[in-house]
């Protein structure tokens, strides 16, 4: 390691110290800004916070407004020089809690702890762009590829509307470093990560009396039942694919045959060719009973991140930079999905950049302060590197 490199990493760790206080005022004002998926007008309130942020920076922005949710937030540096080469910055702003969350699970700063919802899935992330960028900027730091940033606001609901204009980005950007948080209280980066298939089994049966002939009818119920042990007989553990029945429903009355019935199905498997095969099998389910119809659709909406040369080269990258500042990481497999299984279609990604914590989704969520320090510091290390993987 050349002695310059890890000056210019204590001079930006140096930063970040010395910026703490701000760094944790940004974060806890943008945790008060209740942010959930499924309203539009607290979503435009956190794109317009982040906006005006970025705008100080110096960057170009552009809020676009979805249909459902709140849209996204691109933003580029006012200086791109055309044709350059890019590396994408990835996160939301949407959280899986409900307005006036704050009431019962409060922002509070204890025992070197930063809790409150959304503050570790990922508003904690977002808060390492911002100030990565600005070391970056007030260091004067040397950038060969240009960081351009997308914040999605529908994440947690499965990235319907904005998927579209995060493929567009990948397939032009040398890398992609994903701001989703670290995995366990260990900080393991994530490496790799499942694809997650959705898909509804329907049945049509035909309904009578259940007491006055039973015999006429043909139970949906009875036929999802066969359905349902042999879905469940697709399961392997050993490969990482599982297929849950999560929801089952079916008949009007218990004194109906029942007539309709239908399952949801969640898969989840580590590579695309078990992806493909598990989609076979599901579709290829025949009926065990006579006279009925059964309706299956639904396929792999996100495909797996898998862990290929390009994104393991770009962990390796991490590692080095990580013993700069001291920091021993670890990578690790992560059974959820995230943008960075759709980024790394295309290109190199690294996922779980975040700030380590624990409690995504749960009320006791929330980040070690001085973790937040010590990530920002190895996302602007790694904004800095020259090496393009793909």
């Amino acid at each position: 390691m050349s002695n310059s490199k890890q000056h210019i990493a204590n001079t930006i760790k140096k930063y970040l110290e010395d910026n703490r206080h701000d760094m944790l005022n940004f974060l806890k004002d943008m945790v008060a800004i209740e942010s959930p998926s499924n309203n539009k007008e607290a979503l435009h309130n956190i794109i317009k916070f982040l906006e005006d942020k970025f705008r100080s920076l110096g960057f170009y922005t552009i809020h676009v407004k979805g249909e459902k949710g709140g849209g996204y937030l691109y933003a580029r540096p006012l200086n791109k020089e055309k044709n350059s080469p890019s590396q994408l910055l990835l996160g939301h702003c949407d959280t899986v809690w409900d307005l006036n969350t704050l009431n019962t699970m409060p922002i509070s700063e204890s025992k070197g702890k930063l809790t409150g919802p959304g503050v570790y899935d990922m508003k904690a992330g977002l808060t390492e762009i911002i100030f990565s960028l600005s070391a970056i900027k007030t260091l004067k730091l040397d950038v060969s590829q240009t960081p351009i940033v997308l914040i999605n606001s529908d994440e947690e609901v499965g990235s319907h509307e904005s998927t579209p204009i995060i493929k567009r980005l990948s397939k032009v950007v040398s890398r992609a470093f994903i701001l989703e948080p670290p995995l366990g209280v260990e900080g393991k980066l994530k490496t790799e990560r499942k694809g997650i298939g959705r898909f509804t089994v329907t049945i049509k049966g035909r309904a009578t009396h259940a007491g006055l002939d039973p015999e006429k009818g043909i139970n949906a119920i009875v036929e999802l039942a066969h359905q349902v042990q042999k879905l469940h007989a697709m399961n392997d553990f050993d490969k990482g694919i599982t297929v849950n029945v999560g929801l089952i429903e079916g008949g009007t009355s218990a004194n109906v045959v029942a007539a309709a019935s239908n399952a949801v199905i969640d898969v989840r498997v580590y590579n695309q060719k078990d992806g493909d095969y598990i989609t076979k099998r599901i579709h290829e389910l025949k009926p065990m009973l006579d006279d009925v119809e059964l309706v299956i659709t639904g396929g792999i909406g996100r495909q797996p991140m898998e862990k290929t040369s390009r994104n393991q080269q770009l962990w390796k990258l991490a590692q080095a930079d990580a013993k700069l500042i001291g920091l021993s990481l670890e990578e690790a497999s992560a059974g959820g999905g995230s943008d960075g299984n759709t980024t790394s279609l295309y290109t190199a990604t690294l996922d779980g950049l975040g700030t380590t914590g624990d409690g995504a989704h749960a009320t006791h969520e929330f980040i070690y302060i001085d973790k937040l320090i010590e990530r920002t510091a190895l996302l602007t290390l790694l904004l800095l590197e020259k090496s393009t993987t793909n």
